[in-house]
């Protein structure tokens, strides 16, 4: 149901120092409700103006860094799913057949590519406050026969992440009611990094 977009190096200021290392990631209450809040609107049908429909909810988690703990500040949720449109068809569509696991939804309708003036608008935003994309998240919704949680990345979700410095966030929203967020450098089932949801009167 998703696909990872690797995000293009806009801002050198997002690249200044790897998060190859990082063993612990801090993710506010606020910033975790906001990302299930996401995910509940998309399943629901709820869109918004200018919103792609779809059950896919992704984005952009920005924040900072203290050497080896990073601390989200920022969810940038993704609107425009330009996944159907050239150049960016195309290339998924390639990726898809090469790399994606037989689903009950077809493979034409899964996937996402973030529009790239988002991303822009998305590295502007975190230009002017200081802080470093840190990754992106997306949901997994549909069980599979021998991953029935689906709280790690797919095959695909890794060759998509290959190379792109960043954390993958996969929100695992199979049972609503209990949601799962894992963080995996560059989508690596290996490189996992514990998640700290930590509350605001803490």
């Amino acid at each position: 149901m998703r696909l990872y977009f690797q995000l293009p190096v806009v801002r050198g200021l997002v690249y200044m120092t790897s998060l190859a290392q990082i063993n612990r990631i801090i993710l506010p209450d606020s910033n975790w409700q906001e990302i299930l809040a996401h995910g509940k609107r998309k399943l629901a049908g709820d869109y918004l103006p200018g919103e792609s429909k779809g059950k896919k909810a992704y984005g952009i988690i920005a924040g900072s860094q203290n050497e080896n703990l990073l601390e989200v500040a920022r969810v940038l949720p993704g609107k425009k799913n330009v996944r159907s449109e050239e150049p960016y068809k195309t290339y998924m569509d390639r990726n898809m057949a090469q790399h994606a696991v037989p689903s009950k939804t077809p493979l034409s309708k899964r996937g996402w590519v973030i529009d790239p003036p988002e991303v822009k608008e998305c590295y502007d935003i975190c230009d002017r406050e200081n802080l470093i994309v840190l990754g992106t998240y997306h949901m997994h919704i549909v069980p599979w026969e021998g991953d029935p949680i689906r709280d790690t990345p797919t095959h695909l979700d890794t060759v998509l992440a290959r190379n792109s410095c960043l954390f993958q966030f996969i929100i695992s929203m199979v049972d609503i009611t209990t949601p799962i967020i894992r963080a995996f450098y560059e989508g690596h089932g290996e490189k996992e990094v514990p998640i700290f949801i930590q509350s605001e009167n803490t």
